[in-house]
């Protein structure tokens, strides 16, 4: 059921498109992915911090995808669904094989595959790392269970392993040694385990004898031991804390080589955004709001989107309302711990599982995203679930009324989660829905134009721009862009100003050093034209566009051999238009 109800909710992601937001990055006009799966591209894959990430599995299963269905965008999508499924499946296992409660670990699965928070996850193509990365996270969580229950090396493994493939995947799981140690507290129940004492005893959901199954001398057999074991209690003794805590060492290495190399990717993608523009008490304080915000979001699915823009300094208010809420739920939790040890599990779950992606180092522009509560969001999901079962199960009718309230919850989840996955059909659609949600949005401005762009709506496309420079002016994309379309409409003066802008602004703006060199082209002045696409290539130098136009330039100067060498690299990082061009002089790509 919990699988069949997320295919589903989920359904309307097969009519689906790529989008215009990463999706051409990642796949649509990367020659790489559209290549398929080569031994050139799994090279690449992992020696390259494309798109300021270093995540060479991620980039093996777009290619897997493009191997078998192209550029057909079902197929990746059913891919990022299919993954999607399992992972609220093993979910549910983890859950239930470490406390055996089947009602509750249901329920939890079922809030994870049915949240509109997690549509951004699964809709949107380039956000593969997700929920691959999360496959292999539950894969880790699983076998933990296991290991736990008798540890020995190979169980061990078993756990390092998927550890280790879910970090190439997406470094967001650097957090998962502490989220062992977590369920070493609740519900394995390691920290409290007299060290002497290692018999397994049996619970109402494990494997029992039949009750008519009597020995010889009429009695009824003794239960069987199960490898699942249920501690006498869940306190801390913090001589147990340390070995525990050795046990992850590994674990541990791992996540800061990981950390190491995400950001050393980063820094070299340009991607962490500069001190000057968010400072550390910007960011901190977003950080702080944005923890309320996702638990508001988690509770209320409200007025969601696909890019949320940084809004800078936070109101004093929001940061002292959110960080009130945040010391009284912490106060709180450790404060019936012992009575109630889901609490604080589920609370460091999540609040622990953010902090990579909180802000405090800043990525982007965007103040957070959906898709960061895919994990983090199982944390409150236990609070809840195993808080209201601990309220009304001794209550009269407390059964009925928690079986009744949770059938209407995931009832309305199911409901929800179905719009905001038909927003993610086109650009346009969900451009169109972030704009109505959200305030100063320049970024989603600059896309809608793109996409206006490259539909031949010019003047749409330049209102767009100019609305996305008035909030930012100091973005190079935006200025690259507007002067694209002013170049299409004749304007070539003012899309010159607009290129030479860009550069100013971002000197290591490919795209405006190929435009630019275009628009010189068209005046004539080709060596400064060749200038240009020298530094675009520079800068980029799988950029097939720069390529191909410096060829033709060549060709003009009657630098034949020159020109018909940078064809045939643009033909080969996947520009049709040098490919076009070649066969017309009758020569092979």
């Amino acid at each position: 059921m919990l699988a069949a109800t997320t295919l589903i909710a989920f359904r309307q992601v097969g009519d689906n498109g790529f989008i215009s937001l990463d999706d051409n990055v990642y796949i649509t006009n990367n020659y790489h992915i559209r290549n398929g799966l080569t031994i050139q591209g799994l090279r690449w894959a992992v020696t390259t911090c494309y798109a300021g990430n270093w995540h060479p599995l991620t980039w093996a299963s777009h290619m897997l995808d493009t191997q078998f269905a192209g550029l057909k965008p079902q197929q990746h999508h059913f891919t990022n669904l299919l993954f999607h499924v399992i992972n609220a499946l093993l979910l549910f296992f983890v859950l239930h094989r470490m406390t055996g409660a089947l009602p509750q670990s249901a329920v939890v699965a079922a809030l994870f595959a049915l949240h509109p928070l997690h549509v951004e996850s699964v809709a949107w193509v380039a956000e593969r790392k997700d929920v691959l990365s999360t496959f292999f996270f539950m894969l880790a969580l699983l076998a933990y269970g296991y290991y736990a229950g008798r540890p020995r090396l190979r169980s061990y493994l078993a756990v390092i392993v998927p550890f280790a493939l879910g970090l190439t995947a997406k470094p967001m799981l650097v957090t998962l040694p502490f989220v062992l140690l977590l369920l070493d507290y609740w519900p394995l129940g390691r920290f409290a385990r007299n060290e002497t004492t290692h018999s397994v005893q049996p619970r109402a959901s494990s494997r029992m004898p039949a009750r008519g199954n009597k020995g010889k001398a009429g009695k009824r057999a003794p239960n069987v031991t199960v490898e699942r074991y249920k501690p006498v209690s869940h306190g801390l003794r913090w001589a147990q804390a340390l070995p525990l805590v050795l046990e992850k060492i590994p674990f541990f290495a791992l996540t800061i080589l990981s950390c190491a190399g995400t950001y050393i990717a980063q820094r070299r993608g340009g991607a962490f955004a500069p001190v000057e523009i968010y400072s550390p008490g910007i960011r901190i304080t977003n950080a702080i709001v944005s923890y309320f915000i996702y638990i508001s979001k988690t509770f209320w699915p409200d007025n969601l989107a696909v890019f949320y823009p940084h809004p800078g300094l936070r109101p004093l208010w929001q940061v002292m309302g959110a960080s009130l809420l945040l010391v009284a739920v912490t106060y709180s939790v450790f404060r019936f711990r012992r009575k109630f040890p889901y609490l604080p599990v589920g609370w460091l779950w999540f609040t622990g599982t953010l902090v990579p992606v909180i802000g405090v180092i800043q990525v982007g522009g965007q103040a957070m995203a959906d898709r960061y509560s895919y994990i983090p969001s199982i944390g409150l999901f236990i609070m809840t679930v195993w808080g209201l079962t601990e309220i009304f199960a001794k209550r009269r009718y407390g059964q009925v009324v928690l079986a009744t309230s949770t059938a209407v919850c995931l009832t309305c989840l199911f409901l929800l989660t179905r719009t905001p996955v038909g927003y993610w059909r086109d650009s346009i659609t969900l451009f169109d829905h972030t704009l109505s949600v959200t305030e100063n949005n320049f970024q989603i401005y600059n896309n809608r134009g793109g996409v206006y762009l490259a539909l031949g709506n010019y003047a749409r496309a330049i209102e767009d721009f100019d609305r996305a420079i008035l909030i930012n002016p100091h973005s190079a994309p935006i200025f690259n862009n507007r002067g694209s379309a002013r170049y299409f409409l004749g304007n070539q003066t003012q899309a010159a100003e607009d290129f030479d802008m860009a550069v100013a602004i971002d000197p290591r703006c490919a795209e405006a050093y190929t435009n630019r060199g275009i628009v010189q082209t068209n005046m004539e002045n080709l060596l400064q034209a060749v200038q240009n696409f020298d530094r675009a290539i520079e800068i980029n130098p799988e950029y097939a566009g720069a390529f191909y136009y410096r060829g033709r330039v060549h060709g003009l100067l009657g630098n034949q051999e020159k020109s018909m060498e940078d064809l045939k690299t643009a033909a080969r990082f996947g520009s049709d238009d040098a490919g076009k061009f070649l066969r017309n002089l009758g020569m092979d790509r």
